[in-house]
Protein backbone atom coordinates (compact mmCIF):
# COMPACT_ATOMS: atom_id res chain seq x y z
CA UNK A 1 0.00 0.00 0.00
CA UNK A 2 2.78 2.49 0.94
CA UNK A 3 4.36 1.66 -2.37
CA UNK A 4 1.46 2.91 -4.13
CA UNK A 5 0.91 6.09 -2.66
CA UNK A 6 4.27 7.02 -1.41
CA UNK A 7 4.68 9.95 -4.01
CA UNK A 8 1.96 11.10 -4.42
CA UNK A 9 0.52 12.29 -0.57
CA UNK A 10 2.72 15.41 0.27
CA UNK A 11 0.17 17.90 2.01
CA UNK A 12 -0.20 20.92 0.42
CA UNK A 13 -2.20 24.36 0.67
CA UNK A 14 -3.33 26.48 -2.05
CA UNK A 15 -2.09 30.05 -2.19
CA UNK A 16 -4.74 30.86 -4.01
CA UNK A 17 -7.01 30.51 -0.62
CA UNK A 18 -5.98 33.64 0.70
CA UNK A 19 -7.58 35.68 -1.61
CA UNK A 20 -10.41 34.93 0.53
CA UNK A 21 -9.10 36.17 3.42
CA UNK A 22 -7.72 39.34 5.15
CA UNK A 23 -3.74 39.97 5.25
CA UNK A 24 -2.47 40.28 9.20
CA UNK A 25 -0.68 43.35 9.60
CA UNK A 26 2.92 44.04 10.17
CA UNK A 27 4.04 41.25 8.09
CA UNK A 28 3.47 38.36 10.68
CA UNK A 29 1.88 36.24 7.95
CA UNK A 30 5.40 36.67 5.54
CA UNK A 31 7.40 35.50 8.69
CA UNK A 32 5.31 32.53 9.62
CA UNK A 33 5.31 31.48 6.24
CA UNK A 34 9.57 31.76 6.03
CA UNK A 35 9.40 30.18 9.64
CA UNK A 36 7.39 27.69 7.83
CA UNK A 37 10.07 26.92 4.83
CA UNK A 38 13.09 26.92 6.76
CA UNK A 39 11.68 24.26 8.55
CA UNK A 40 11.02 26.09 12.17
CA UNK A 41 8.05 24.49 12.86
CA UNK A 42 7.76 25.33 16.18
CA UNK A 43 8.47 29.11 15.96
CA UNK A 44 6.08 28.88 12.69
CA UNK A 45 3.36 27.22 15.00
CA UNK A 46 3.82 29.95 17.07
CA UNK A 47 3.46 32.74 14.92
CA UNK A 48 0.26 31.16 13.23
CA UNK A 49 -1.26 31.37 16.60
CA UNK A 50 -0.35 34.84 16.89
CA UNK A 51 -2.05 35.86 13.50
CA UNK A 52 -4.99 33.64 14.74
CA UNK A 53 -5.44 35.83 17.92
CA UNK A 54 -5.99 38.67 15.47
CA UNK A 55 -8.22 36.87 12.83
CA UNK A 56 -10.00 34.46 14.29
CA UNK A 57 -12.36 33.94 11.43
CA UNK A 58 -9.32 33.24 9.27
CA UNK A 59 -8.96 29.83 8.16
CA UNK A 60 -5.57 30.02 6.86
CA UNK A 61 -3.53 30.31 10.70
CA UNK A 62 -5.53 26.92 11.29
CA UNK A 63 -4.79 25.55 7.86
CA UNK A 64 -1.18 25.95 8.44
CA UNK A 65 -0.93 24.94 12.13
CA UNK A 66 -2.69 21.78 10.70
CA UNK A 67 -0.21 21.10 8.24
CA UNK A 68 2.87 21.59 10.53
CA UNK A 69 1.16 18.85 12.97
CA UNK A 70 0.93 16.89 9.89
CA UNK A 71 4.87 17.07 8.83
CA UNK A 72 5.60 15.67 12.45
CA UNK A 73 3.31 12.68 11.64
CA UNK A 74 0.55 14.53 14.48
CA UNK A 75 -2.33 13.23 12.49
CA UNK A 76 -5.28 13.47 14.45
CA UNK A 77 -4.36 17.23 15.25
CA UNK A 78 -3.76 17.74 12.32
CA UNK A 79 -7.30 16.61 11.43
CA UNK A 80 -8.65 18.64 13.90
CA UNK A 81 -7.19 21.62 12.83
CA UNK A 82 -8.11 21.01 9.53
CA UNK A 83 -11.43 20.97 10.28
CA UNK A 84 -11.35 24.16 12.23
CA UNK A 85 -10.17 25.77 8.77
CA UNK A 86 -13.02 24.54 7.07
CA UNK A 87 -15.74 25.33 9.69
CA UNK A 88 -14.69 28.93 8.62
CA UNK A 89 -14.03 28.48 4.64
CA UNK A 90 -15.67 25.49 3.85
CA UNK A 91 -15.47 25.37 -0.03
CA UNK A 92 -11.41 25.46 -0.10
CA UNK A 93 -10.57 21.98 -1.62
CA UNK A 94 -6.68 22.09 -0.28
CA UNK A 95 -8.11 22.05 2.86
CA UNK A 96 -10.70 18.94 1.82
CA UNK A 97 -7.19 17.14 0.42
CA UNK A 98 -5.05 17.30 3.36
CA UNK A 99 -7.98 16.07 5.98
CA UNK A 100 -8.33 13.30 3.64
CA UNK A 101 -4.46 12.71 3.77
CA UNK A 102 -4.36 13.28 7.73
CA UNK A 103 -7.22 10.99 8.37
CA UNK A 104 -5.61 8.75 5.49
CA UNK A 105 -1.86 8.62 7.36
CA UNK A 106 -3.48 8.64 10.84
CA UNK A 107 -5.42 5.23 9.81
CA UNK A 108 -9.32 6.64 9.47
CA UNK A 109 -9.45 5.53 6.15
CA UNK A 110 -13.05 5.81 5.83
CA UNK A 111 -13.11 9.39 6.75
CA UNK A 112 -10.23 10.05 4.33
CA UNK A 113 -13.21 8.64 1.66
CA UNK A 114 -15.50 10.46 2.42
CA UNK A 115 -12.76 13.89 1.76
CA UNK A 116 -11.81 12.13 -1.24
CA UNK A 117 -14.32 10.88 -3.78
CA UNK A 118 -16.18 14.36 -3.79
CA UNK A 119 -12.51 15.91 -4.55
CA UNK A 120 -12.37 13.17 -6.89
CA UNK A 121 -15.71 13.48 -8.85
CA UNK A 122 -15.09 17.23 -9.08
CA UNK A 123 -11.69 16.98 -10.48
CA UNK A 124 -11.75 16.65 -14.37
CA UNK A 125 -10.21 13.05 -15.43
CA UNK A 126 -7.46 14.39 -17.61
CA UNK A 127 -5.40 16.34 -14.23
CA UNK A 128 -2.86 14.89 -12.79
CA UNK A 129 -4.91 15.41 -9.65
CA UNK A 130 -7.18 13.13 -10.42
CA UNK A 131 -4.92 10.19 -10.94
CA UNK A 132 -3.47 11.03 -7.99
CA UNK A 133 -7.06 11.26 -5.98
CA UNK A 134 -8.47 7.98 -7.55
CA UNK A 135 -5.21 6.32 -6.42
CA UNK A 136 -6.12 7.62 -2.89
CA UNK A 137 -10.18 6.18 -3.18
CA UNK A 138 -8.95 3.22 -4.66
CA UNK A 139 -6.25 2.59 -1.52
CA UNK A 140 -8.58 3.75 1.27
CA UNK A 141 -10.68 1.01 -0.31
CA UNK A 142 -7.68 -1.75 0.13
CA UNK A 143 -6.61 -0.75 3.23
CA UNK A 144 -10.26 -1.63 4.84
CA UNK A 145 -9.93 -4.98 2.86
CA UNK A 146 -12.87 -3.48 0.66
CA UNK A 147 -11.47 -4.71 -2.69
CA UNK A 148 -14.51 -5.17 -4.43
CA UNK A 149 -14.75 -1.20 -4.34
CA UNK A 150 -11.48 -0.74 -4.58
CA UNK A 151 -11.05 -2.57 -7.84
CA UNK A 152 -12.53 0.23 -10.66
CA UNK A 153 -10.88 2.73 -8.78
CA UNK A 154 -7.42 1.00 -9.03
CA UNK A 155 -8.07 -0.16 -12.42
CA UNK A 156 -8.72 3.49 -13.96
CA UNK A 157 -5.95 4.45 -12.11
CA UNK A 158 -3.12 1.54 -13.83
CA UNK A 159 -5.14 2.69 -17.13
CA UNK A 160 -3.93 6.08 -17.08
CA UNK A 161 -0.96 4.81 -15.42
CA UNK A 162 0.39 1.21 -17.20
CA UNK A 163 3.89 1.30 -16.25
CA UNK A 164 3.33 1.62 -12.48
CA UNK A 165 4.56 -2.26 -11.44
CA UNK A 166 3.28 -1.19 -7.90
CA UNK A 167 -0.35 -0.14 -8.95
CA UNK A 168 -0.66 -3.02 -10.73
CA UNK A 169 0.06 -5.38 -7.90
CA UNK A 170 -2.36 -3.32 -6.09
CA UNK A 171 -5.31 -4.38 -8.19
CA UNK A 172 -3.67 -7.65 -9.31
CA UNK A 173 -4.77 -8.68 -5.26
CA UNK A 174 -7.81 -6.66 -5.16
CA UNK A 175 -9.76 -8.74 -7.61
CA UNK A 176 -7.77 -12.42 -6.20
CA UNK A 177 -9.46 -11.34 -2.60
CA UNK A 178 -12.63 -9.99 -4.37
CA UNK A 179 -12.89 -13.68 -6.03
CA UNK A 180 -12.15 -12.46 -9.30
CA UNK A 181 -9.59 -14.64 -10.29
CA UNK A 182 -9.66 -14.64 -13.80
CA UNK A 183 -8.79 -10.91 -14.02
CA UNK A 184 -5.66 -11.82 -11.95
CA UNK A 185 -4.53 -13.65 -14.52
CA UNK A 186 -5.18 -10.70 -17.03
CA UNK A 187 -3.23 -8.41 -14.73
CA UNK A 188 -0.45 -10.78 -14.40
CA UNK A 189 -0.06 -10.57 -17.95
CA UNK A 190 0.35 -6.84 -17.95
CA UNK A 191 2.92 -7.15 -14.73
CA UNK A 192 4.96 -9.91 -17.11
CA UNK A 193 5.63 -7.29 -19.67
CA UNK A 194 6.68 -4.18 -16.87
CA UNK A 195 9.01 -7.28 -15.42
CA UNK A 196 9.03 -10.59 -16.72
CA UNK A 197 11.06 -11.79 -13.53
CA UNK A 198 8.64 -11.02 -10.86
CA UNK A 199 8.23 -13.52 -7.74
CA UNK A 200 5.14 -11.59 -6.41
CA UNK A 201 3.28 -11.56 -9.78
CA UNK A 202 3.68 -15.59 -10.17
CA UNK A 203 3.00 -16.08 -6.92
CA UNK A 204 -0.57 -13.72 -7.59
CA UNK A 205 -1.15 -15.89 -10.28
CA UNK A 206 -0.57 -18.89 -8.31
CA UNK A 207 -2.96 -18.32 -6.04
CA UNK A 208 -5.60 -17.33 -8.65
CA UNK A 209 -5.04 -20.50 -10.08
CA UNK A 210 -5.58 -22.31 -7.18
CA UNK A 211 -8.43 -20.93 -6.44
CA UNK A 212 -9.82 -21.77 -10.20
CA UNK A 213 -8.96 -25.33 -8.99
CA UNK A 214 -6.37 -25.47 -11.37
CA UNK A 215 -3.68 -27.03 -8.66
CA UNK A 216 -1.19 -28.07 -11.43
CA UNK A 217 -0.90 -24.42 -13.18
CA UNK A 218 -0.99 -23.42 -9.35
CA UNK A 219 2.18 -25.31 -8.50
CA UNK A 220 3.82 -23.94 -12.08
CA UNK A 221 3.03 -20.62 -10.87
CA UNK A 222 4.57 -20.72 -7.58
CA UNK A 223 7.45 -22.74 -8.62
CA UNK A 224 8.69 -19.82 -10.98
CA UNK A 225 7.82 -17.65 -8.01
CA UNK A 226 10.53 -19.65 -6.12
CA UNK A 227 12.89 -19.76 -8.65
CA UNK A 228 12.84 -15.65 -9.14
CA UNK A 229 13.43 -15.34 -5.36
CA UNK A 230 13.34 -18.06 -3.37
CA UNK A 231 13.53 -15.38 -0.28
CA UNK A 232 9.93 -13.65 -1.33
CA UNK A 233 7.65 -13.79 1.46
CA UNK A 234 4.95 -16.45 1.77
CA UNK A 235 6.14 -18.35 -1.63
CA UNK A 236 7.13 -21.41 -0.62
CA UNK A 237 4.37 -21.88 1.90
CA UNK A 238 1.80 -21.01 -1.07
CA UNK A 239 3.40 -23.86 -2.90
CA UNK A 240 3.66 -26.03 0.26
CA UNK A 241 -0.49 -25.12 0.83
CA UNK A 242 -1.21 -26.34 -2.79
CA UNK A 243 0.80 -29.90 -2.12
CA UNK A 244 -1.23 -30.26 0.89
CA UNK A 245 -4.23 -29.72 -0.72
CA UNK A 246 -2.99 -32.36 -2.80
CA UNK A 247 -2.63 -34.56 -0.09
CA UNK A 248 0.98 -34.64 -1.33
CA UNK A 249 2.16 -34.44 2.41
CA UNK A 250 6.09 -35.35 1.71
CA UNK A 251 6.36 -32.31 -1.04
CA UNK A 252 4.52 -30.11 1.31
CA UNK A 253 6.12 -31.02 4.73
CA UNK A 254 10.03 -29.19 2.21
CA UNK A 255 7.92 -26.31 0.84
CA UNK A 256 6.89 -25.66 4.89
CA UNK A 257 10.31 -26.23 5.91
CA UNK A 258 11.77 -24.19 3.52
CA UNK A 259 9.45 -20.88 4.43
CA UNK A 260 10.28 -21.58 8.07
CA UNK A 261 13.69 -21.29 6.53
CA UNK A 262 13.36 -17.82 5.64
CA UNK A 263 11.03 -16.91 8.24
CA UNK A 264 11.28 -19.17 11.91
CA UNK A 265 8.21 -17.13 13.08
CA UNK A 266 5.73 -18.21 9.87
CA UNK A 267 2.95 -19.14 11.92
CA UNK A 268 0.80 -20.92 8.89
CA UNK A 269 3.72 -22.74 8.11
CA UNK A 270 4.61 -23.87 10.95
CA UNK A 271 1.31 -25.31 11.40
CA UNK A 272 1.08 -27.13 8.54
CA UNK A 273 4.29 -28.44 8.88
CA UNK A 274 3.50 -29.84 12.03
CA UNK A 275 -0.07 -31.36 10.00
CA UNK A 276 2.19 -32.91 7.46
CA UNK A 277 4.30 -34.72 9.99
CA UNK A 278 1.40 -35.80 11.67
CA UNK A 279 -0.34 -36.93 8.44
CA UNK A 280 2.97 -39.43 7.71
CA UNK A 281 2.68 -40.93 11.39
CA UNK A 282 5.35 -38.40 13.27
CA UNK A 283 3.88 -37.17 15.83
CA UNK A 284 6.74 -36.50 18.37
CA UNK A 285 8.12 -34.41 15.50
CA UNK A 286 4.52 -32.54 14.64
CA UNK A 287 3.51 -31.28 18.19
CA UNK A 288 6.24 -29.09 18.84
CA UNK A 289 5.97 -27.24 15.65
CA UNK A 290 2.01 -27.18 16.26
CA UNK A 291 2.67 -25.74 19.83
CA UNK A 292 5.08 -22.97 18.62
CA UNK A 293 2.69 -22.16 16.08
CA UNK A 294 -0.60 -22.06 17.77
CA UNK A 295 1.42 -19.94 20.36
CA UNK A 296 2.24 -17.40 17.14
CA UNK A 297 -1.42 -17.18 15.73
CA UNK A 298 -3.89 -18.70 18.46
CA UNK A 299 -6.61 -18.32 15.75
CA UNK A 300 -5.42 -21.80 13.37
CA UNK A 301 -7.85 -23.83 14.66
CA UNK A 302 -5.94 -26.50 12.73
CA UNK A 303 -3.07 -27.06 15.38
CA UNK A 304 -5.85 -27.31 18.04
CA UNK A 305 -7.31 -30.25 16.10
CA UNK A 306 -4.30 -31.88 15.01
CA UNK A 307 -2.95 -31.46 18.84
CA UNK A 308 -6.33 -32.82 19.85
CA UNK A 309 -5.67 -35.94 17.56
CA UNK A 310 -2.25 -36.64 19.24
CA UNK A 311 -3.67 -36.48 22.42
CA UNK A 312 -6.39 -38.86 22.10
CA UNK A 313 -4.30 -41.14 20.38
CA UNK A 314 -2.00 -41.05 23.56
CA UNK A 315 -4.70 -41.41 25.92
CA UNK A 316 -4.97 -38.41 27.34
CA UNK A 317 -8.43 -37.87 26.54
CA UNK A 318 -9.35 -34.62 28.95
CA UNK A 319 -6.33 -32.73 27.46
CA UNK A 320 -8.17 -34.31 23.82
CA UNK A 321 -11.20 -32.56 24.52
CA UNK A 322 -10.02 -29.13 25.56
CA UNK A 323 -8.10 -28.84 22.46
CA UNK A 324 -10.89 -30.35 20.17
CA UNK A 325 -13.58 -27.75 21.72
CA UNK A 326 -10.97 -24.99 21.21
CA UNK A 327 -10.87 -26.31 17.18
CA UNK A 328 -14.64 -26.54 17.00
CA UNK A 329 -14.67 -22.87 18.30
CA UNK A 330 -12.49 -21.93 15.40
CA UNK A 331 -13.67 -24.22 12.71
CA UNK A 332 -17.40 -24.65 13.85
CA UNK A 333 -18.55 -25.93 10.13
CA UNK A 334 -15.58 -28.38 9.74
CA UNK A 335 -17.03 -31.95 9.18
CA UNK A 336 -13.48 -33.70 10.52
CA UNK A 337 -13.63 -31.63 13.77
CA UNK A 338 -16.82 -32.74 14.61
CA UNK A 339 -16.14 -35.87 13.60
CA UNK A 340 -13.23 -35.95 16.34
CA UNK A 341 -15.12 -34.69 18.97
CA UNK A 342 -17.77 -37.06 18.50
CA UNK A 343 -15.53 -40.12 18.92
CA UNK A 344 -13.51 -38.49 21.66
CA UNK A 345 -16.84 -38.40 23.80
CA UNK A 346 -17.98 -41.67 23.00
CA UNK A 347 -14.62 -43.64 24.23
CA UNK A 348 -15.19 -41.10 27.46
CA UNK A 349 -18.57 -42.71 27.68
CA UNK A 350 -20.27 -39.17 27.07
CA UNK A 351 -22.81 -41.17 24.60
CA UNK A 352 -25.54 -37.89 24.15
CA UNK A 353 -23.23 -35.48 23.66
CA UNK A 354 -21.26 -37.99 21.02
CA UNK A 355 -24.48 -38.34 19.34
CA UNK A 356 -25.15 -34.63 19.17
CA UNK A 357 -21.87 -34.22 17.45
CA UNK A 358 -22.11 -36.88 15.26
CA UNK A 359 -25.48 -35.76 13.89
CA UNK A 360 -24.22 -32.45 13.20
CA UNK A 361 -21.12 -34.15 11.36
CA UNK A 362 -23.69 -35.67 9.16
CA UNK A 363 -25.65 -32.42 8.43
CA UNK A 364 -22.28 -30.64 7.03
CA UNK A 365 -21.73 -33.66 5.24
CA UNK A 366 -24.84 -33.86 3.57
CA UNK A 367 -24.95 -29.85 3.11
CA UNK A 368 -21.55 -30.32 1.25
CA UNK A 369 -23.18 -32.73 -1.03
CA UNK A 370 -26.42 -30.97 -1.67
CA UNK A 371 -23.78 -28.48 -2.56
CA UNK A 372 -21.80 -30.47 -4.68
CA UNK A 373 -25.49 -31.51 -6.67
CA UNK A 374 -26.05 -28.13 -7.50
CA UNK A 375 -22.66 -27.45 -8.89
CA UNK A 376 -23.03 -30.78 -11.26
CA UNK A 377 -26.99 -29.82 -12.09
CA UNK A 378 -25.32 -25.96 -13.12
CA UNK A 379 -22.63 -27.66 -15.12
CA UNK A 380 -19.88 -25.76 -12.47
CA UNK A 381 -17.98 -28.91 -11.61
CA UNK A 382 -14.49 -28.55 -13.57
CA UNK A 383 -12.10 -30.42 -11.57
CA UNK A 384 -12.53 -33.80 -9.49
CA UNK A 385 -11.09 -32.04 -6.78
CA UNK A 386 -14.51 -30.66 -6.25
CA UNK A 387 -16.05 -33.65 -4.92
CA UNK A 388 -13.75 -33.47 -1.93
CA UNK A 389 -14.63 -32.43 1.19
CA UNK A 390 -13.12 -28.92 2.23
CA UNK A 391 -10.39 -28.81 3.84
CA UNK A 392 -9.54 -26.58 6.81
CA UNK A 393 -8.62 -23.26 4.81
CA UNK A 394 -5.69 -21.35 5.25
CA UNK A 395 -5.84 -18.10 7.22
CA UNK A 396 -4.90 -15.35 4.76
CA UNK A 397 -0.76 -14.93 4.10
CA UNK A 398 0.51 -12.07 6.41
Amino acid sequence: MRRVIQLGTMFVLATAMYGQTAVPPDGLREKALLLERQGKDAEAGEAWRAILKAHSSDPEPYAHLGLLEARQAHYTEAAADYRRALAIGPNIPALHLNLGLALFKGGDLKGAIQEFEPLQKQTPESSPDNLRLTILVGMAHYGLAEYSKATPYLKSASERDPNNLSLLLALAHSYLWSGQFNYVMGVYRQILTLNAESAEADMLAGEALDEMKDSDGAIKMFRAAAAANPKEPDVHFGLGYVFWTRKQYPEALVEFQAEVGNNPNHAQSLVYLGDCYLQLNQSDDARPLLQKGLALDPSLGIADLDLGIIDSQAGRNDVALRELKKALALMPGDVDVRWRLARLLHAMGRTEEANAEFEAAKKLNQAANEDLYRKIANGKLKNPDDTQTPQPPAAPAQ
